[in-house]
C-alpha cells in the first residue's frame, strides 16, 4: 500500500493517528480496513489497541513496553516507522467486509421523523423508504454506543439535517438519518438523527463472542417488513 499521502502525528503520548483524508469514501474507508485487519493479524509490540475510523486509524502504545530504541529520537517515531514498514507491505486488492441484509420497519409508528423527512425532502413516505431501501451502505465505524454503525451514503434525495433538540430516548434498534450518513440505534439513547424506521435484530448483544452485528468495513442493505413481521422477529429473537 503506497504510504506518501498518510499523515502521521502524535495523538497524545501514548498514540498516533493515520490520516489518509478528511473525507467519507468508501475506498479510503476500504484502506482504514486493510491496515487495521493487517495490524490485527500481525501485531506490534507495545500496541494495546487499534481504532479504525472514517478515514482515519489510531493506534495506541504502551511506552514502557517500548523502551529505549537507539536508531530513533522518540517512541513516537519507532512506532511511526514500524508501522509504516506494515503498511507498504500490505495487498490492499482484496475487499474487506460482509454483505448483510436487514429487515427494517419504515411504519410511520415506528418511524417518528419518517413524514417531517418526506416533506422537507418534497416526496412521499413511500418515495423515502423506496430511496433507503435501494443504497448499499458501507459500515464506515462503530461509535457513540456499543454495537451503532456510522453508515453511508445516503442518496442526497433523502438527506436531512440532525434535529435541532435532540430526542431524550430514540428506541432501540430505530434507523435514523443524519446528513449523508445512516445509522441504527444499538440501544435505548439520547438522539438527534431523523428517525425513519426500526430493525427487529439485536445490534448488541454482550452474551456473544463478537457482541457487535455489524462491524467496520460490512457493507448493508435495508429490506422492507410489515409492522406485523417487525413484532413476529423481535418477539422470536427475545424468546
Amino acid at each position: 500500500m503506497n504510504v506518501s499521502n498518510l499523515n502521521i502525528y502524535p495523538l497524545g503520548d501514548q498514540a498516533l493517528t493515520l490520516q489518509l483524508s478528511d473525507q467519507i469514501d468508501a475506498s479510503v474507508n476500504q484502506q482504514v480496513m486493510h491496515i487495521f485487519h493487517h495490524l490485527q493479524n500481525h501485531p506490534i509490540k507495545a500496541v494495546t489497541d487499534i481504532i479504525p475510523a472514517y478515514s482515519s486509524i489510531t493506534i495506541v502504545y504502551d511506552l514502557a513496553q517500548i523502551g529505549l530504541q537507539h536508531r530513533f529520537s522518540s517512541s513516537f517515531e519507532w512506532i511511526k516507522a514500524t508501522i509504516i514498514q506494515h503498511i507498504e507491505s500490505i495487498n490492499a486488492s482484496k475487499l474487506i467486509g460482509r454483505h448483510i441484509k436487514i429487515p427494517a420497519c419504515y411504519d410511520v409508528s415506528l418511524g417518528l421523523d419518517l413524514i417531517e423527512l418526506a416533506q422537507h425532502n418534497q416526496l412521499s413516505v413511500e418515495e423515502v423508504i423506496h430511496k433507503h431501501t435501494s443504497q448499499t451502505y458501507q459500515v464506515y465505524m462503530i461509535g457513540f454506543l456499543p454495537g451503532f454503525p456510522y453508515m453511508a451514503a445516503v442518496d442526497p434525495s433523502i438527506q436531512m439535517n440532525r434535529r435541532a433538540v435532540p430526542r431524550q430516548i430514540v428506541p432501540k434498534g430505530s434507523v435514523g438519518i443524519a446528513g449523508a450518513q445512516t445509522g441504527i440505534y444499538p440501544l435505548d439513547s439520547p438522539g438527534g438523527w431523523q428517525i425513519i424506521g426500526q430493525i427487529p435484530l439485536n445490534l448488541f448483544d454482550i452474551s456473544k463472542e463478537n457482541p457487535c452485528l455489524l462491524s467496520p468495513g460490512d457493507r448493508v442493505e435495508f429490506y422492507t417488513v410489515s409492522l406485523e413481521e417487525f413484532w413476529e422477529i423481535r418477539k422470536a429473537i427475545t424468546a
